[in-house]
């Protein structure tokens, strides 16, 4: 009874002076995270839930993402990191276990031309450090902390990979529909010329209005090849991602893509905690906290039993063959002494280190509802615009058609059929330019919220 007695005073004593504590997660995060003017649903079926296939249908593209996560180099060099973490644990783990040893030693000696005398020991060893005072503990705790982060990490990498992929991938069908919009204006303009030419051997247009029609020919036909040197360089970057060589990149077109269009991005701590981001530094201040503990259970002793057991033939005097069984045991208590000015250095620098890991940890949750809410700012705001670049596009139209036939019958000049073709070609460049900016904001909000737990 004094012996259960005296153990749960030096537990009580134990746990006060927090050496086994665990950590405890964070459970509030600032208000307004997102953004004062950004609602939140408490509901779990939100953006930030949803897998990479759900969001980015496109068949194509799915292949092309299928493919980077298994060929991207980046991505395996991540999975190595998860192996050696885990690889990292498993020896934490096994730091409760005794440590055995076979230790055999064998000896012949001779004296004064006597009969040589062989002699052997054949033990084996083991030593077993108790856990009472938590250092194993916090030791293994910090370890899979670090697990944990590596998965994380891989986990960043691989949303990385799949934001990277679909971001290259819509750039491409922009480049797409751009090249499409700059060739069929060429062909236009190219009209255009021949048809100015004609006016002006008809006394209609002078020579100045025709070379100012062949320039801004010859600048839309160096637009067609600038963007198709972009197009080339878009598919050598998806190749890349790919781990493969250059080579053309099968596609879809852009105003076929569907991507969702409503959808909430839920409570900040619930949709944040998906960010490995988020996690991993939430993760290195688990660590902190356990180095911290560790800290404190330096301060204590450490027992250690440790024995060896065998048989061995050099038992005294006489020797004996074959060999006796032979056994022992010790036991230690190790109390630090003259090491306590250390001990109390390196505590400072552990909880120091634990109040840095908060204060990232922090700043990080800051840094991602600034990302999230300038991610819905970005995709609300491009397709706000959308309808304005619409109605643009079809009134710049109709200005343009009715310009030309007035050139035709000589109500107006060849300046106002220049304006109004190169208002209507880069009215359309930018209306694609939105709907990939729209496209972009969904990703990078499927980014900022975590890319799902996939």
């Amino acid at each position: 009874m004094k012996k259960i007695i005296l153990l749960s005073a030096v537990t009580f004593v134990l746990g006060s002076c927090g050496i086994y504590n665990k950590y405890k997660p964070v459970s509030e995060v600032p208000e307004g995270l997102y953004g004062n003017e950004q609602s939140a649903s408490s509901d779990t079926t939100n953006f930030g839930n949803l897998s990479w296939k759900e969001v980015f249908t496109d068949p194509y593209l799915q292949t092309l993402i299928d493919s980077a996560l298994v060929r991207n180099t980046d991505m395996q060099t991540a999975h190595l990191r998860v192996k050696e973490a885990e690889a990292s644990l498993l020896t934490a783990k096994l730091s409760y276990l005794p440590a055995l040893f076979l230790a055999p030693e064998g000896a012949v000696s001779r004296f004064d031309h006597q009969k040589a005398t062989q002699t052997y020991t054949l033990p084996v060893t083991a030593s077993w450090e108790i856990d009472i005072f938590g250092k194993i503990t916090n030791v293994k705790r910090r370890a899979k902390a670090a697990y944990e982060q590596s998965k994380e990490y891989e986990q960043a990498v691989k949303t990385q990979l799949v934001a990277a992929v679909a971001n290259n991938y819509y750039t491409l069908l922009m480049l797409d529909a751009q090249y499409e919009i700059a060739v069929a204006t060429e062909a236009a303009w190219k009209e255009s010329v021949e048809t100015t030419r004609a006016m002006k051997k008809a006394g209609m247009v002078n020579e100045a209005g025709l070379a100012q029609t062949e320039a801004t020919y010859y600048n839309i036909c160096t637009t067609v090849l600038d963007l198709k040197e972009q197009i080339n360089k878009a598919e050598n970057s998806l190749a890349l991602l790919l781990a493969e060589v250059p080579h053309p990149i099968q596609r879809g077109a852009l105003d076929e893509q569907r991507l969702p269009e409503s959808f909430s991005v839920g409570i900040p701590l619930q949709m944040l905690s998906n960010r490995p981001d988020v996690r991993s530094a939430e993760l290195t201040l688990t660590q902190a906290f356990y180095t911290t503990n560790a800290a404190r259970a330096a301060f204590y002793p450490s027992i250690t039993l440790s024995g060896s057991a065998g048989w061995t033939n050099n038992a005294g005097s006489m020797i004996v063959n074959p060999g006796k069984f032979i056994a022992s045991a010790v036991g230690s208590l190790t109390q630090p002494l003259f090491n306590r000015g250390a001990n109390i250095a390196q505590l400072r620098i552990a909880k120091a280190q634990q109040e840095e890991a908060r204060l990232n940890f922090e700043q990080t949750l800051l840094n991602a509802g600034t990302e999230v809410n300038e991610a819905l700012v970005q995709y609300q705001t491009a397709q706000s615009k959308a309808a304005y670049y619409d109605k643009q596009v079809a009134s710049l139209e109709i200005a343009d058609k009715s310009t030309r036939l007035l050139m035709k019958h000589g109500s107006t000049t060849y300046l106002e059929v220049l304006t109004a073709q190169q208002t209507l070609l880069t009215a359309r460049l930018t209306q694609v330019a939105n709907r990939f900016t729209e496209i972009q904001g969904v990703i990078t909000l499927y980014q900022a919220l975590g890319g799902g737990r996939m």
